[in-house]
């Protein structure tokens, strides 16, 4: 797992897609420990993955939380982190889906870190399939 210090009032974790230390927000400890378990349990390459990624929509720039980069450069993936006082909602569901207009990937996940959500797009029937688990980066 990523190193901790404490820089003045704020506790900080070194975030390894960053190479920077971050403030330890109950939101950057999910991302941290989910991002640590896709590297480590589900083989995502993490060179193919980012933090903070900038994206424009409808005229406004927008955040995504991480983003998974395909073999071929392409996003493949946007996930979204919430605080785990945070309920996975239609509501935090629809933001990712708001963020998927603009990079058209093939998978979403959002995630409280304790429970996470993920589907699969259709982009040509505008269809999502829920999946039971988390799939390894060579099952994409």
């Amino acid at each position: 797992m990523s190193g901790k210090r404490k820089e003045k009032k704020n506790k900080q974790i070194f975030d390894p897609l960053r190479q920077r230390y971050i403030v330890l927000t109950p939101e950057e400890m999910v991302r941290q420990q989910f991002v640590h378990f896709l590297i480590q349990e589900r083989h995502y390459p993490h060179a193919l993955l980012g933090n903070e990624v900038s994206i424009k929509l409808n005229g406004l720039s927008k955040r995504c939380d991480t983003v998974l980069l395909g073999k071929d450069g392409l996003p493949q993936m946007i996930i979204e982190y919430k605080r785990p006082s945070v309920a996975l909602t239609q509501r935090v569901f629809d933001q990712i889906s708001r963020y998927n207009i603009v990079l058209r990937v093939k998978y979403l996940i959002i995630c409280n870190g304790k429970h996470s959500v993920c589907c699969r797009v259709n982009l040509e029937q505008q269809t999502y399939e829920f999946l039971s688990d988390i799939p390894y980066y060579e099952d994409l």
